[in-house]
């Protein structure tokens, strides 16, 4: 897929894209922690908001624009396509994809900008952590911890916070948009394939996790979300069928 983007060239440091479904609930909250880290972050001068709004049916895109950001609207709903149409609205050297429901720490996009910014690091990720504290041990605490395994040991990022150089997100094609879930893991891959070469690294930052909520955990049973962990691990071609990937796009 070609990734089509505004102008020719960039004209602010950073663009932070967040693809938002009837977020109206967890946005506000997301975007004042992210301003406020942003404004504690001296290195970067200017910076964009883009709040992509995939359909939503509540006031998640008025929420937004009250709030000061750009407002971008894309009617399909898949995530893959939702980020990348963000992408084709931005004007940043950099970017950095957040989820809604997602509190990134200061430190955390500080790092990540100024890995980028010294060539340090081409991408990266940050570990993850849950906004409440779950009597759940398998799905509420162990899935969590071995996922963060995962992704320290195998450089993998979660979809809720992804940075990289926007001229190399579009060398590799964005987010692939002909799946409906993993669609960061496939983006990861890509882009490590395209800077193979690169003496850069995709840096994963452990020292300050993310935390992003976990509702799914009250939204889905245990036999549920157990049934997706095994579709997903013996099926992988799943995630091509919306109708399959209900956990990222069905809420109650």
């Amino acid at each position: 897929m070609e990734i089509k983007t505004g102008d020719n060239s960039p004209c602010c440091d950073l663009s932070i894209i967040i693809p938002a479904y009837n977020e109206e609930s967890y946005l506000p909250t997301t975007l004042k922690h992210l301003k406020s880290a942003l404004l504690e972050c001296q290195e970067i001068k200017d910076y964009e908001i883009i709040v992509v709004d995939n359909d939503s049916t509540d006031d998640t895109a008025r929420v937004a624009q009250e709030m000061g950001n750009i407002v971008v609207f894309e009617k399909e709903r898949k995530i893959s396509k939702v980020r990348n149409t963000g992408v084709s609205f931005s004007k940043g050297r950099f970017l950095m994809f957040i989820d809604a429901d997602t509190i990134v720490p200061v430190s955390t996009i500080e790092q990540s900008y100024k890995s980028l910014l010294s060539g340090i690091a081409y991408g990266g990720g940050a570990l993850i952590e849950f906004d409440k504290k779950r009597e759940n041990f398998f799905l509420g605490r162990l899935v969590p911890s071995f996922w963060n395994w995962l992704s320290k040991t195998f450089k993998m990022a979660a979809g809720s916070f992804i940075f990289c150089h926007k001229q190399d997100f579009v060398d590799c094609g964005g987010f692939p948009e002909s799946i409906y879930a993993g669609e960061e893991l496939v983006f990861v891959r890509n882009l490590k394939r395209i800077k193979r070469k690169s003496e850069a690294k995709f840096l994963m930052i452990t020292d300050f996790p993310v935390t992003t909520s976990s509702r799914k955990l009250d939204w889905y049973g245990n036999w549920q979300m157990f049934f997706y962990l095994l579709m997903f691990f013996f099926f992988p071609f799943a995630v091509r069928f919306r109708k399959l990937c209900g956990f990222w796009y069905k809420r109650p």
